[in-house]
């Protein structure tokens, strides 16, 4: 049954409906969780965007189960009773010893299967930072005695490297639009598909090479999202952030030709999805599953490889940073545009450029070829 809301913000549905949901979700997580956290609980509400503090709540609870299935620290059979005096127990070295020892490799039963979960040090790294959030918090609200916080060891992430930054070339893009627009490089049983969805396909790729958008900034575009007589639409980013974009001749062209040639008609489309900018054949909002598919078949052809190596949405934001940079835009540019929060992440795209620094000295001369130095006239 889809979820009725009454909405007086400035957000469309489909974003508060999806707010709600992880909202709903957090709410799930906190009753599961002991007792003596609720002021915890209280604190992430107004402190870290909804997404952050379901992340948060996962790990914590991921703890907290790891702490009755190791039966060293509290006597519980469930999460909620732990009491917060076993809690006060935890030393440094035990959560050292949960991040690096049991964390790296886990098995879990999962549908009558032995599963091997391994964890790599970013999410390493993202667990210890929820729970040195949680016992910072505990300390600070006169909970626990001690902040044992500063004895976690530090968990060492790898530096990007913008030669392991993998996008798409200028010619490979051509060739990838080329094939949404004429087909070439598909299967049979995939242009029965193509002739159907093309112009929605087309304007998909466009949207994530000129704008290097998200993958879920781009589904939860709607129609309302676009203001043509003004040139703009409105985007909403990680942490509930609403940008609005100019639109250029481009893009304004291939989603007014989709809207119009292929788009379904309203009264086709599910109640909740009539505003969704893109539709699938199922005349439902696209699945994030389904975007990432196209992209990987497309950028596949494009790349002149198999479909599995093709690449995700990701990696044309990765390919839209780049070539901006390489057309000559600053990192500074690029930087807004992304909606980096850092320009070190925008500056390894520019660093990946190719013969930068050739490019730079050969266009920063001092003196021209027809007076080179040492020729400037009598001393």
């Amino acid at each position: 049954m889809a979820k009725k809301i009454n909405n007086k913000s400035s957000k469309p549905d489909n974003i508060v409906i999806r707010e709600s949901d992880i909202i709903d979700e957090c709410k799930n997580l906190e009753s599961e969780l002991p007792r003596f956290m609720k002021d915890y609980c209280v604190y992430l509400r107004g402190s870290v965007a909804v997404t952050t503090r379901r992340a948060y709540l996962i790990d914590i609870k991921f703890f907290c189960n790891y702490l009755i299935e190791s039966d060293l620290f509290t006597s519980a059979s469930k999460i909620s009773d732990i009491t917060l005096d076993e809690f006060s127990e935890i030393t440094a070295r035990d959560v050292n010893l949960f991040l690096g020892d049991y964390c790296n490799r886990y098995y879990k039963n999962v549908n009558n299967d032995k599963v091997l979960y391994e964890n790599n040090n970013k999410s390493l790294a993202r667990k210890k930072s929820s729970l040195s959030t949680l016992f910072k918090f505990l300390f600070r609200n006169e909970q626990l005695p001690n902040d044992i916080t500063s004895g976690f060891n530090p968990i060492k992430l790898p530096k990007p490297q913008p030669d392991s930054i993998k996008r798409m070339e200028i010619d490979e893009v051509s060739i990838m639009l080329d094939a949404v627009e004429t087909g070439n490089g598909l299967s049979e049983k995939e242009k029965e598909y193509w002739t159907k969805t093309k112009l929605r396909d087309r304007a998909i790729l466009v949207l994530f090479v000129t704008y290097g958008l998200r993958l879920n900034e781009l589904r939860e575009l709607n129609i309302s999202s676009f203001n043509f007589s003004r040139g703009e639409f409105m985007i909403y980013r990680k942490r509930g952030k609403e940008v609005l974009m100019p639109i250029n001749k481009t893009c304004e062209s291939v989603i007014k030709e989709y809207i119009e040639f292929e788009r379904p008609e309203e009264d086709q489309i599910l109640e909740e999805d009539q505003d969704a900018l893109f539709i699938s054949l199922q005349k439902k909002r696209m699945t994030s599953r389904s975007i990432r598919e196209l992209v990987k078949k497309y950028t596949s052809i494009g790349m002149n490889t198999a479909r599995e190596k093709g690449y995700s949405p990701h990696k044309l934001r990765a390919t839209a940073a780049t070539s901006l940079i390489e057309t000559g835009f600053s990192i500074y540019d690029v930087q807004n545009l992304m909606d980096h929060d850092n320009v070190t992440t925008t500056q390894l795209y520019a660093a990946h450029r190719k013969n930068l620094k050739r490019d730079v000295i050969e266009n920063f001369n001092w003196l021209d070829e027809e007076n080179p130095l040492g020729k400037k006239g009598d001393v």
